[in-house]
């Protein structure tokens, strides 16, 4: 047991150089049969702790050893009094007052002759020399012998630091710390207290279960304490600074402070604006809060890897850059297009585990040119088709505009989805029109238009064609289309002599060919008709005059042609001679107005036209278009060249010189009457009368004629009062007759 003991104290003073210098070495000195191992080094140790002396002894044969006595006294004293003790193993001695408690064997029994002192909670006085007494019995009387051996002890500052163990930390799970007070001494228990430290801030205790227990090694005398904190970790806790701090005895401390670090990861976040304009830069910014820092990998998902279940990641024209210590990363993409639109995922890697990616909806702001698609070029009756669209994020507001010249319903005029289709049904030529369209993107506004042309393809209509008269060929062809057609005569290339007379009406153009038919060859005649959306052509069979029926045919076609040129010279007739009347019925009211009385003669004056004359040349108009109509009825173009030389050529009117009416009286209303009983006239009297209802025709005044055509009304001079009829008569004969 003594061997064991002695090779427990080696190990602990040898192995532990916190607790005694290691280059100790025990050295046996013999005096008069008493024999003392002890080391002759000196014992270094830290305050705050404690110090083992080993030693053993022997004594002469017939001493029995009852107690051991250490002495604390100075190197060079000799002898060590009673007032140098610092142990007894005799309770009942006196001993110095700061050793009290302090010094204990290791092995109680004296008789073990094992002397091995352990000094706790040593301070720097407790350096010095340390010698042993042996009291007993020798042979039956009490005797002592104190050894000239001395141990040399050396007490410096604490140095050691606790023990402290960090396992392994992960976020949400419960952690247990411990702190292991340096030595093993079982003196007074250090005091162990734990401070948690955040960045930048002052130092706070830690909540948690603290925990002091012993560990006993074979001795009461070897021990070591130890405490522990368990609490759960969060990644709060990461970076931060625990200290373990061992309080001794006499204010001596020591203290070890830790980082400590907990494996957390976060949520992912993701910075940056997502919607960026065509030509701009797109940045974004993914990072992940965690410990260790994770690998952040960006990557683009189009619609066939999102079917696919597979991502693209991002190379060519794109900067990634990934800052690990920090577990961020910037995406950066230059002169942004709208192929750069999509979702981008940020995916973090963090240990084996890919955590779930971020995903984000880039939209790019872009818009193309606007465009109009659908056929500009309608035939009449059909529906016109137009759709008026423009690629653009978001998508652009359309407006179809100059639509007025259709009332009816029309769809789709205006619409936000970027695309507007105007569709018009049965179209007419009227609708030819530029349509405008409006695109309407954010702040910007552009605009298009479409020149819509409503075709009526030209077409050669049934009354035309070709017939000889008096060896004179007249072609007539008649074709209808939008915009108006020219009518072409390939027969003319081949011929000097011809007229061609055309003429328009509406969307109908009519053109008439005259050339001698003495030379012609031809028995038909070819009539193009082109209005650059097609080409029509039709050949006329030459009809001859000798038939009859046909003949009566084409007749019937240029009398259609030429009625119209009759109707409008008849109206034209009937306009020329109510202007007329109209003059003379204003010069007559003049003269009225200068007569003084109704009995004074009548003075005519030969510089004023007679309202007369006036109405007799309206008349002669309207006779005039009677016969030009009936004579372009009658025959023709021949016909109407004979009636035209009847209206040159016929017996006009007498026109009348200068006379002087000065001589004449005027009649009075009995004398008229008589004279008209019996004197013959070459012209019928004209009589003035009231129309019934002068507020139909405006307020003019009319009269009726008398004569040759019953009841047929015509300009004349207007009556003026009411009172009675004045004659007026219509030949030089009656005048002459008054003189």
């Amino acid at each position: 047991m003594f061997v064991l003991i002695w090779a427990i104290l080696l190990f602990t003073v040898t192995g532990s150089s916190t607790e005694m210098d290691a280059s100790v070495g025990l050295t046996t000195r013999c005096d008069y049969g008493f024999c003392m191992t002890l080391s002759e080094a000196v014992i270094t140790a830290e305050a705050g702790l404690c110090v083992v002396i080993p030693c053993s002894f022997s004594t002469t044969s017939g001493f029995t050893p009852q107690h051991l006595v250490w002495y604390k006294c100075e190197p060079l004293k000799s002898r060590c009094g009673d007032s140098d003790i610092v142990f007894h193993t005799n309770k009942k001695n006196n001993i110095q007052s700061r050793f009290m408690g302090r010094i204990s064997l290791l092995e109680p029994e004296v008789s073990q002759k094992n002397c091995s002192i352990i000094i706790n909670d040593l301070t720097v006085s407790d350096s010095g020399s340390y010698r042993l007494r042996v009291k007993g019995v020798l042979y039956g009387n009490t005797d002592g012998y104190t050894f000239f051996s001395k141990a040399a002890v050396s007490v410096k500052g604490l140095i050691q630091k606790p023990t402290v163990v960090i396992p392994p930390l992960a976020e949400g799970q419960q952690t247990t710390l411990s702190c292991t007070a340096p030595g093993l001494c079982s003196g007074s228990d250090p005091k162990i207290t734990w401070t948690w430290r955040g960045a930048g801030e002052k130092d706070s205790h830690i909540t948690g279960n603290l925990t002091a227990f012993k560990t006993e090694h074979l001795t009461a005398v070897t021990q070591r304490l130890s405490s522990t904190l368990t609490f759960n970790s969060s990644a709060e806790h990461h970076g931060t600074n625990v200290t373990c701090k061992v309080s001794f005895t006499n204010n001596i401390t020591a203290e070890e402070t830790l980082t400590l670090n907990v494996t957390y990861v976060k949520e992912l976040k993701m910075n940056g604006i997502k919607s960026v304009k065509e030509g701009d830069t797109l940045n974004l910014t993914c990072s992940v809060e965690s410990f260790p820092p994770s690998l952040i990998v960006w990557t683009k998902s189009s619609d066939k890897n999102m079917q696919n279940g597979t991502e693209t990641n991002l190379q060519n024209g794109t900067e990634t850059f990934l800052k690990e210590e920090s577990g961020l990363a910037f995406l950066s993409i230059s002169n942004v297009t709208k192929e750069d639109s999509g979702l981008y995922i940020c995916t973090a890697k963090y240990l084996n585990n890919t955590l779930m990616g971020k995903v984000v909806d880039v939209k790019v702001v872009y818009m193309r040119n606007i465009v109009i698609t659908g056929n500009t070029a309608v035939e009449v009756g059909d529906a016109l088709n137009l759709t008026c669209s423009v690629e653009s994020f978001p998508p652009s507001h359309i407006t179809w505009t100059n639509t007025h010249l259709y009332n009816g319903p029309a769809t789709d005029l205006q619409s936000d989805t970027g695309s507007a289709t105007l569709v018009i049904p049965n179209v007419k030529t009227e609708y030819s029109a530029r349509y405008i369209c409006t695109a309407q993107h954010l702040n910007t506004t552009v605009t298009t238009y479409a020149e819509v042309t409503v075709i009526l393809f030209s077409k050669i209509l049934k009354n035309s064609g070709c017939v000889v008269q008096s060896e004179v060929l007249n072609c007539v062809c008649i074709t209808e289309g939008f915009p108006l057609p020219t009518i072409t005569w390939p027969l003319l290339k081949k011929h000097t002599e011809y007229s061609v007379i055309t003429s328009v009406s509406n969307h109908t153009v009519n053109s008439t060919v005259i050339l001698p038919a003495k030379d012609l060859s031809n028995t038909s005649v070819e009539c193009v008709s082109s209005n650059g959306h097609g080409e029509a052509k039709q050949t006329f069979t030459i009809l001859r005059s000798n038939t009859s029926e046909q003949a009566g045919k084409f007749n019937e076609i240029l009398n259609i042609v030429s009625r119209l040129e009759v109707i409008i010279a008849f109206l034209i007739g009937i306009l020329l001679s109510a202007v007329l009347c109209c003059v003379a019925t204003q010069c007559l009211r003049k003269n009225k107005k200068n007569s003084v009385k109704l009995d004074e003669t009548l003075e005519m004056v030969t510089s004023e036209e007679d309202p007369l004359v006036l109405c007799m040349d309206a008349a002669q108009a309207v006779e005039e278009d009677q016969t030009y109509q009936e004579a372009a009825e009658g025959g023709g173009a021949v016909a109407a060249e004979r009636a035209a030389t009847d209206l040159d050529g016929g017996p006009k009117d007498v026109e009348y010189a200068s006379i002087n009416f000065s001589m004449l009286t005027r009649k009075s209303q009995r004398e008229a009457a008589k004279k008209q009983e019996t004197t013959e006239t070459e012209y019928a009297e004209i009589k003035k009368e009231v129309k019934e209802e002068r507020d139909d025709n405006g307020g003019e005044e009319g009269c009726v004629l008398e004569g040759k055509e019953e009841e047929e009304a015509q300009p004349c001079v207007p009556k003026e009062e009411e009172e009675e009829d004045v004659a007026v008569y219509s030949n030089v004969k009656d005048i002459m007759g008054e003189i």
